[in-house]
């Protein structure tokens, strides 16, 4: 049975005012192009896809079993239709905990639940000199290593440190087999992060975050980024990165996509959670670790809209910063906009850009 919503409809060719009617997939859409400022009416816009995940409502993705499916739940409330569950760098058995969970859930989406496409690894083929929040678990790896971890979940994304002996090769070899490498948690040098994407790679893990930095004789990974990414996921809490540093990379980076990297804490009250094999505390509106040192967030999907317009992008902009540079990145034509036989993956905003409605796959929240 087919629905329908009226609105100011964000499409791939642009604004219109009009009707959208659906099942699980996006049937018609009738109207007519439209400045949305000149009506009151409600936006809707795709739903939004978030590549990196770690936890929400009390639960970790590192605990296997169903913690996957209440995260997913938690950040479909806040627009988030389709997600990867991402892991932490742990000893071998606890990722393999993780990732059969991450399996279950992308085989069956439960109801009022995110679509779960699969894992982002993030750990632990990172350098063990830069882990951030992570535990020091950090190793290399072989193309075996990952084959053998992809019969747990689907490996849409994984996260290395190019520098490392061997992961140069590692990121030709993964590429190669179709999987989506990204550069993160490294020491690696400008030099070191040019060739990685020469050999394959196509983004950076939670840009300026756990990498080295920029300096006009030294341009280190940023750099790299900055000069020749086409694909980075940010994180635009206001926490992790400076509006500044948000701007410089929004004007470097043509297809600059947003993630939460949200922790355990998200939707919960101030207090203790786990991050992996470690403590967080949230506070203060963030996550850390007895340290200081951020550790994930508590970062939303329609947050990180609201504040990516909040830095003065336009809706449509922000909107395909949540959502459809994301689908394009994995691939994923039929997620990220809304169109004629894509997946209704939908959000309804008012003029606030506050949450009215979230629709998955068809499915009302």
């Amino acid at each position: 049975m087919s629905s329908a919503i009226k609105g100011n409809i964000l499409t791939s060719a642009g604004w219109v005012h009009g009707e959208v009617t659906f099942d699980e997939r996006v049937v018609a859409i009738t109207g007519g192009g439209v400045d949305p400022a000149l009506n009151a009416d409600d936006y809707i816009i795709p739903g939004f896809i978030d590549l990196h995940v770690h936890g929400g409502g009390g639960k970790d993705v590192m605990e296997g079993g169903d913690a996957v499916h209440t995260i997913a739940a938690i950040h479909a409330r806040h627009g988030t239709t389709s997600m990867l569950a991402t892991t932490m760098t742990a000893p071998p058995e606890d990722i393999d905990i993780a990732l059969a969970g991450i399996g279950n859930a992308a085989a069956q989406r439960g109801k009022g639940e995110a679509r779960v496409l699969g894992a982002h690894l993030e750990g632990p083929y990172i350098n063990s000199g830069k882990l951030g929040a992570q535990p020091n678990y950090a190793r290399s790896a072989k193309l075996a290593d990952v084959e053998r971890l992809e019969t747990l979940a689907p490996l849409k994304l994984i996260t290395v440190a190019p520098e490392i002996e061997g992961h140069l090769a590692l990121v030709k070899e993964l590429s190669d087999a179709g999987m989506r490498v990204q550069i993160g948690h490294t020491l690696g040098s400008y030099e070191d992060g040019k060739a990685a994407l020469e050999n394959g790679a196509h983004g950076f893990t939670h840009l300026f975050n756990a990498m080295t930095g920029l300096h006009h004789r030294e341009p280190g990974m940023v750099g790299a980024a900055l000069a020749h990414a086409q694909y980075a996921e940010l994180i635009p809490d206001l926490l992790h990165v400076h509006p500044g540093a948000i701007k410089t990379a929004l004007r470097c980076i043509p297809r600059l996509y947003c993630v939460t990297d949200s922790t355990s804490a998200t939707g919960m009250p101030d207090g203790e959670y786990m991050l992996g094999r470690q403590v967080v505390m949230k506070c203060m509106g963030g996550v850390r670790l007895p340290d200081g040192t951020l550790a994930g967030s508590t970062l939303t999907m329609d947050q990180a809209l609201r504040n990516l317009v909040g830095l003065g992008l336009d809706l449509a902009d922000a909107s395909a910063r949540v959502s459809t540079y994301a689908a394009d990145y994995l691939g994923l034509q039929e997620r990220g906009r809304v169109a004629p036989g894509a997946y209704a993956d939908l959000v309804v905003l008012d003029r606030d850009l506050n949450l009215k409605a979230v629709y998955i796959e068809g499915e009302l929240l």
